[in-house]
């Protein structure tokens, strides 16, 4: 059997700790990004690119995802429970599927729901109603061509309650609402992870990467798994 040793160097000083915590905090902060090769550089000489901004877009993404974190506790005491919300999310997941729309338009679909659930408590018999209205309300900030209310409402047809157009916009205006107010806007989440796309990177064609991104997607539930 191994025997764990003691370290044989000094011992950290509370200021290394309380550096290595604030670092932390700042996981795309210039402080660790030193070391990484800044890949927007190269984008110099095109100004639509903005490559002389890059970092302080960045830094903002970082702030707003810390200021619109979620409470991992918003649904305690309410009707509706994590189970539930499964349900819901994985209706959702069939829905955007059958409207072949972008994923970045599933992320924030959940991201707007959420934050929409922790402000306002909402019934079991309203939850798809909130649902759908996420991603119709996702689908305007993702989508080129996005589906029309008539489609979303369609869809419920064949689910658990029929919804007619009027209920949407009612909820939509209100979610629209709090996401502008509450939440001063939401973060493009996925733009912080594509910051470092391989595509870019390893200057490689981009047409693989969405492949890549499914394939990743499908086998992370397995990963932790031996």
């Amino acid at each position: 059997i191994a025997l764990l040793r003691r370290p044989t160097g000094p011992s950290p000083t509370p200021e290394d700790v309380s550096m290595k915590e604030e670092n932390l905090c700042q996981a795309f902060s210039d402080a660790l990004l030193c070391k990484i090769k800044d890949i927007d550089n190269e984008d110099w000489e095109n100004p639509q690119l903005c490559s002389d901004y890059v970092k302080d877009i960045y830094k903002y993404l970082r702030q707003l995802e810390v200021l619109q974190s979620i409470n991992p506790h918003f649904l305690d005491g309410r009707d509706i429970n994590g189970r539930i919300r499964a349900i819901l999310v994985d209706w959702l997941v069939q829905v955007h599927s059958k409207f072949r729309l972008l994923q970045e338009t599933l992320y924030m679909c959940v991201a707007i729901m959420d934050r929409f659930l922790q402000v306002q408590p909402v019934s079991r018999k309203k939850l798809q109603l909130v649902g759908i209205t996420a991603l119709l309300l996702a689908s305007k900030y993702e989508e080129m061509f996005s589906p029309n209310i008539e489609d979303f409402v369609y869809i419920t047809d064949n689910a658990y309650t029929r919804y007619t157009e009027n209920e949407v916009l009612e909820v939509m205006q209100h979610m629209a609402k709090n996401v502008v107010k509450v939440n001063k806007n939401l973060t493009k989440f996925i733009a912080i992870k594509n910051k470092y796309a391989s595509s870019k990177l390893l200057k490689i064609s981009t047409i693989p990467q969405p492949n890549s991104k499914t394939i990743k997607e499908l086998a992370s539930p397995l990963m932790g798994r031996s």
